[in-house]
């Protein structure tokens, strides 16, 4: 599915604020979610919009684009434990000190791109995966503190994580941060819930903890519920696709139906995690 179908409201923020010479984006993007593949694509396709010397349209084929897409345009980079390391680096666990003074020097000198750093991790089969306090250690997070807040013109940095508390708090203030849900489960059978969470958006908030109640009741599988919510509620971006207010309001929806499925993890009782959920979203 096309990044503008999946990610409408995403999408079309970055198009206005990059097209729109009266606006402008971050100079520090956090993306956060279990979809990294998506946080990845959607980096370098603002990265395209950078750098597109044509009409930035979503299929240019311009140079700068053709570059992007294949992997090859020399100031759109990506910064992993495994990727653009220094000659003398021999580190294979995280991203480096040198690799941090390897960025700040190439931005001593000036240059007709829009430079773009894209920060993560890879899997063992050289997937994308997210930064985390391992992978991307506070002493190499803050060797780059000063560049990111003040960074030269046309300069990007992209942070891709699956929780953005794996960053420390320096990283995260100076970033604006935008979640980015995953659609793997988009297909997921929601009937069982239907009953009990359809059209939840017209329910008073009088009735959040009856509510709760009867999704706590639904399973003995609480996350499996959760996912059902999450399903639906996908669903429901797909259909509104086009109205930016109803897509802002569901992708919270969905980002507090990860905070409760993390709470559930984390031994929080089930019924506990879905009241803190439905006292968000029912509004």
């Amino acid at each position: 599915m096309p990044l503008l179908d999946k990610y409408p409201f995403l999408v079309n923020y970055f198009e206005k604020g990059i097209k729109n010479p009266e606006k402008s984006i971050a100079h520090s993007i956090l993306f956060y979610g279990s979809d990294l593949d998506a946080q990845y694509n959607l980096a370098l396709y603002i990265a395209r919009l950078l750098n597109c010397k044509k009409d930035k349209n979503y299929d240019c084929t311009c140079l700068d684009c053709n570059w992007i897409r294949n992997g090859e345009h020399p100031a759109v980079l990506t910064y992993s434990r495994l990727e653009n390391k220094p000659d003398d680096d021999d580190s294979k666990t995280v991203i480096s000190i040198k690799q941090a003074n390897q960025i700040k020097q190439s931005l001593l000198t000036s240059s007709d791109f829009h430079r773009v750093f894209i920060f993560c991790d890879r899997d063992e089969n050289n997937d994308v995966a997210g930064l985390n306090n391992l992978n991307f250690q506070e002493e190499t997070a803050n060797a780059l503190l000063k560049t990111i807040e003040e960074p030269p013109e046309k300069t990007t940095f992209f942070f891709l994580t699956r929780d953005k508390n794996d960053l420390i708090s320096t990283i995260i203030s100076r970033s604006q941060c935008f979640f980015v849900p995953s659609f793997e489960r988009e297909n997921l059978d929601w009937t069982p819930i239907k009953p009990v969470f359809e059209n939840y958006y017209e329910f008073e908030r009088r009735d959040a903890f009856k509510i709760a109640g009867e999704l706590n009741d639904l399973s003995k599988n609480s996350i499996k519920t959760l996912e059902q919510m999450q399903s639906y509620v996908l669903s429901l971006m797909k259909s509104n696709a086009q109205n930016k207010q109803i897509q802002v309001k569901l992708l919270h929806d969905i980002e507090a139906i990860e905070l409760a499925k993390k709470q559930i993890i984390a031994k929080v009782a089930p019924l506990s995690a879905f009241e803190n959920l439905c006292i968000d979203i029912i509004k």
